[in-house]
């Protein structure tokens, strides 16, 4: 493939370092985003830097908030020139019961899940239309298709996610530029770790029932979905072969959307 430059929100632990990890194999520049320990963050960087004798920046920009959003897209322009492929994975999850949510976890789960995304792309577009050629992905989820309870923020943003998605695809098909979604099923990443434990406490079970008869009991293969193989699907979407895919919801989840 040739070379080309990829943003991944989200992307500094879990299914964005991943993806990361995988389009740097491709030969793309990478720009990282997320929050950590900024010395972890420069060492994994470095070292994927080298791996793949490419290069990658980070940016520590906040998704719930549009200036930084716009900041990133410009370092990208001003660190490689262009930007290519922009994968929006930043999220966050809160598990209540709807009359118990908070209203700030709604916002804050809204901004990052889905708002984020708009702003991304809207900043992004621009740049992909100068070279008629661009790929945006949205990690969505299997709550972009089906409902789940005690999860409503995170539904709500994931179905808007989805619409999202597809607005974008019609605007831009005569741009070379295609928008496609992921939706993976449950992943064994610290975001589902720390739901496991909401979850438990939401509906008054032990982590073990809420991995063996929520969590798993909604894929039929009883089986996590590896971050390795959304990676693939993301890499795939980024390339040439994928011109013809656009405005898709992708599952990934094992079977659960097949009920």
């Amino acid at each position: 493939m040739t070379q080309k430059v990829a943003l991944i929100t989200g992307s500094t632990s879990g299914i964005g370092l991943s993806i990361a990890m995988r389009l740097a194999q491709s030969g793309h520049n990478i720009i990282l985003n997320g929050f950590g320990d900024p010395q972890k963050i420069q060492w994994t960087a470095n070292s994927i830097a080298e791996m793949y004798k490419i290069e990658v920046v980070h940016s520590n920009a906040d998704m719930t908030k549009p200036d930084e959003i716009e900041k990133m897209i410009h370092m990208a322009q001003n660190s490689f020139g262009s930007l290519d492929i922009v994968v929006c994975n930043a999220g966050v999850q809160h598990v209540a019961p709807i009359d118990e949510f908070p209203p700030e976890k709604w916002d804050m789960i809204l901004a990052i899940n889905l708002t984020s995304a708009f702003h991304v792309i809207h900043h992004a577009l621009p740049l992909m239309k100068e070279k008629k050629w661009g790929r945006i992905i949205n990690i969505a989820s299997a709550h972009a298709l089906v409902a789940s309870p005690f999860k409503s923020a995170y539904v709500a943003a994931k179905h808007g996610l989805a619409g999202l998605t597809k607005t974008v695809a019609l605007e831009v098909a005569e741009h070379g530029i295609t928008c496609n979604a992921i939706c993976p099923g449950y992943v064994q990443t610290p975001l589902v770790d720390n739901q496991i434990q909401d979850t438990a406490k939401a509906r008054g079970i032990s982590p073990e029932t809420v991995i063996r008869d929520v969590i798993l009991g909604s894929q039929p293969t009883k089986e996590f979905v590896k971050v390795e193989d959304i990676a693939e699907l993301a890499a795939y979407l980024s390339s040439d072969h994928a011109a013809a895919i656009t405005g898709t919801m992708l599952s990934i989840d094992g079977g659960w959307t097949a009920h």
